[in-house]
Protein backbone atom coordinates (compact mmCIF):
# COMPACT_ATOMS: atom_id res chain seq x y z
CA UNK A 1 0.00 0.00 0.00
CA UNK A 2 1.29 3.46 -0.91
CA UNK A 3 1.54 5.95 1.96
CA UNK A 4 -0.57 9.07 1.51
CA UNK A 5 -0.19 12.00 3.93
CA UNK A 6 -3.66 13.20 2.89
CA UNK A 7 -5.24 9.84 3.74
CA UNK A 8 -3.29 9.78 7.01
CA UNK A 9 -4.66 13.25 7.83
CA UNK A 10 -8.23 12.08 7.13
CA UNK A 11 -7.86 8.95 9.27
CA UNK A 12 -6.30 10.90 12.14
CA UNK A 13 -9.13 13.45 12.14
CA UNK A 14 -11.74 10.65 11.88
CA UNK A 15 -10.32 9.15 15.08
CA UNK A 16 -10.04 12.54 16.79
CA UNK A 17 -13.67 13.28 16.04
CA UNK A 18 -14.78 10.50 18.36
CA UNK A 19 -13.00 12.26 21.26
CA UNK A 20 -14.59 15.67 20.66
CA UNK A 21 -16.45 15.96 23.95
CA UNK A 22 -17.18 19.64 24.34
CA UNK A 23 -16.64 20.54 20.71
CA UNK A 24 -13.87 20.30 18.16
CA UNK A 25 -11.83 23.08 19.77
CA UNK A 26 -11.08 20.77 22.71
CA UNK A 27 -9.08 18.66 20.26
CA UNK A 28 -6.71 21.51 19.41
CA UNK A 29 -3.86 20.19 21.63
CA UNK A 30 -3.93 16.81 19.89
CA UNK A 31 -4.28 18.46 16.47
CA UNK A 32 -1.26 20.61 17.35
CA UNK A 33 0.76 17.59 18.44
CA UNK A 34 -0.07 15.76 15.21
CA UNK A 35 0.14 18.61 12.67
CA UNK A 36 3.04 20.59 14.18
CA UNK A 37 5.15 18.25 16.29
CA UNK A 38 4.68 14.85 14.67
CA UNK A 39 4.05 15.58 10.97
CA UNK A 40 5.58 19.07 10.59
CA UNK A 41 2.68 20.17 8.39
CA UNK A 42 2.41 23.57 10.13
CA UNK A 43 4.57 25.74 12.36
CA UNK A 44 3.41 26.86 15.81
CA UNK A 45 2.64 30.30 14.42
CA UNK A 46 0.66 28.92 11.46
CA UNK A 47 -1.35 26.64 13.73
CA UNK A 48 -2.24 29.43 16.16
CA UNK A 49 -2.98 31.91 13.36
CA UNK A 50 -5.24 29.39 11.63
CA UNK A 51 -7.34 28.98 14.76
CA UNK A 52 -7.42 32.73 15.39
CA UNK A 53 -8.53 33.50 11.82
CA UNK A 54 -11.23 30.84 11.90
CA UNK A 55 -12.56 31.93 15.29
CA UNK A 56 -12.69 35.58 14.19
CA UNK A 57 -14.57 34.76 10.99
CA UNK A 58 -18.34 34.46 11.00
CA UNK A 59 -19.60 30.92 10.80
CA UNK A 60 -19.45 27.72 12.81
CA UNK A 61 -16.75 27.16 15.42
CA UNK A 62 -15.58 24.08 13.54
CA UNK A 63 -14.30 26.32 10.74
CA UNK A 64 -10.84 26.19 12.34
CA UNK A 65 -10.54 22.52 11.34
CA UNK A 66 -11.06 23.45 7.69
CA UNK A 67 -8.52 26.29 7.92
CA UNK A 68 -5.93 23.95 9.47
CA UNK A 69 -6.42 21.45 6.64
CA UNK A 70 -6.20 24.20 4.03
CA UNK A 71 -2.98 25.60 5.54
CA UNK A 72 -1.44 22.13 5.67
CA UNK A 73 -2.46 20.63 2.31
CA UNK A 74 -4.64 23.05 0.37
CA UNK A 75 -8.24 22.35 -0.69
CA UNK A 76 -7.92 18.56 -0.35
CA UNK A 77 -6.48 18.99 3.14
CA UNK A 78 -9.43 21.20 4.05
CA UNK A 79 -11.82 18.54 2.77
CA UNK A 80 -9.97 15.76 4.63
CA UNK A 81 -9.92 17.53 8.00
CA UNK A 82 -13.51 18.76 7.73
CA UNK A 83 -14.91 15.39 6.66
CA UNK A 84 -12.77 13.65 9.25
CA UNK A 85 -14.24 15.69 12.08
CA UNK A 86 -17.84 15.97 10.84
CA UNK A 87 -18.71 12.44 9.70
CA UNK A 88 -18.12 10.45 12.92
CA UNK A 89 -19.27 13.17 15.29
CA UNK A 90 -22.50 13.77 13.35
CA UNK A 91 -23.36 10.07 13.41
CA UNK A 92 -22.48 9.76 17.08
CA UNK A 93 -24.47 12.90 17.92
CA UNK A 94 -27.60 11.46 16.32
CA UNK A 95 -27.24 8.21 18.28
CA UNK A 96 -26.47 9.93 21.60
CA UNK A 97 -29.39 12.31 21.11
CA UNK A 98 -31.79 9.39 20.70
CA UNK A 99 -30.46 7.59 23.78
CA UNK A 100 -30.37 10.73 25.94
CA UNK A 101 -33.99 11.57 25.10
CA UNK A 102 -35.11 8.01 25.83
CA UNK A 103 -33.26 7.94 29.17
CA UNK A 104 -33.27 11.63 30.15
CA UNK A 105 -34.32 10.96 33.76
CA UNK A 106 -32.11 7.94 34.33
CA UNK A 107 -29.53 8.17 37.12
CA UNK A 108 -26.77 6.90 34.84
CA UNK A 109 -27.53 9.63 32.28
CA UNK A 110 -27.24 12.37 34.91
CA UNK A 111 -24.01 10.78 36.18
CA UNK A 112 -22.65 10.68 32.63
CA UNK A 113 -23.38 14.38 32.10
CA UNK A 114 -21.84 15.33 35.44
CA UNK A 115 -18.80 13.14 34.77
CA UNK A 116 -18.14 14.67 31.38
CA UNK A 117 -18.14 18.25 32.70
CA UNK A 118 -14.62 18.06 34.26
CA UNK A 119 -13.31 16.34 31.12
CA UNK A 120 -14.56 19.19 28.93
CA UNK A 121 -13.07 21.78 31.29
CA UNK A 122 -9.70 20.00 31.28
CA UNK A 123 -9.71 19.81 27.48
CA UNK A 124 -10.49 23.54 27.24
CA UNK A 125 -7.63 24.33 29.66
CA UNK A 126 -5.25 22.18 27.60
CA UNK A 127 -6.33 24.07 24.48
CA UNK A 128 -5.70 27.39 26.20
CA UNK A 129 -2.26 26.18 27.30
CA UNK A 130 -1.23 25.09 23.79
CA UNK A 131 -2.53 28.23 22.06
CA UNK A 132 -0.94 30.63 24.55
CA UNK A 133 2.40 28.87 25.00
CA UNK A 134 4.27 30.91 22.39
CA UNK A 135 3.37 34.19 24.13
CA UNK A 136 4.39 33.35 27.69
CA UNK A 137 6.84 35.93 28.90
CA UNK A 138 5.06 38.76 27.06
CA UNK A 139 3.87 41.13 29.82
CA UNK A 140 1.14 42.65 27.67
CA UNK A 141 -0.34 39.24 26.93
CA UNK A 142 -0.31 38.39 30.63
CA UNK A 143 -2.02 41.71 31.39
CA UNK A 144 -4.70 41.06 28.78
CA UNK A 145 -5.27 37.52 30.08
CA UNK A 146 -5.60 38.66 33.71
CA UNK A 147 -7.99 41.49 32.81
CA UNK A 148 -10.06 39.15 30.61
CA UNK A 149 -10.26 36.49 33.33
CA UNK A 150 -11.30 39.11 35.89
CA UNK A 151 -14.02 40.44 33.58
CA UNK A 152 -15.37 36.94 32.98
CA UNK A 153 -15.36 36.16 36.72
CA UNK A 154 -16.82 39.44 37.97
CA UNK A 155 -19.23 40.62 35.25
CA UNK A 156 -21.87 39.31 32.91
CA UNK A 157 -20.20 40.96 29.94
CA UNK A 158 -21.08 39.08 26.74
CA UNK A 159 -18.14 37.15 25.26
CA UNK A 160 -18.67 38.91 21.93
CA UNK A 161 -18.10 42.28 23.62
CA UNK A 162 -14.81 41.02 25.06
CA UNK A 163 -13.72 39.67 21.67
CA UNK A 164 -14.57 43.01 20.06
CA UNK A 165 -12.65 44.88 22.78
CA UNK A 166 -9.63 42.61 22.27
CA UNK A 167 -9.78 43.15 18.50
CA UNK A 168 -9.91 46.92 18.96
CA UNK A 169 -7.07 46.89 21.50
CA UNK A 170 -4.93 44.81 19.16
CA UNK A 171 -6.01 46.64 16.02
CA UNK A 172 -5.12 50.04 17.43
CA UNK A 173 -1.91 48.74 19.01
CA UNK A 174 -2.95 49.93 22.46
CA UNK A 175 -0.79 47.33 24.22
CA UNK A 176 2.28 47.82 22.04
CA UNK A 177 3.83 50.24 24.53
CA UNK A 178 3.20 48.02 27.58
Amino acid sequence: MIYSPLFDLLIHFLMLSLLATGGAITLAPEMHRYMVTEMGLLSDAQFTASIAIAQAAPGPNILFVTVLGWQAMGPMGALATTAGVLIPSAGLAVMVNRVSHQHADAVWMRALRQGLAPVVIALMLATTWILSEQWWGEPRVLLLAVVSAALVAMTRLPPLAMILAGALIGGFGLLDSV
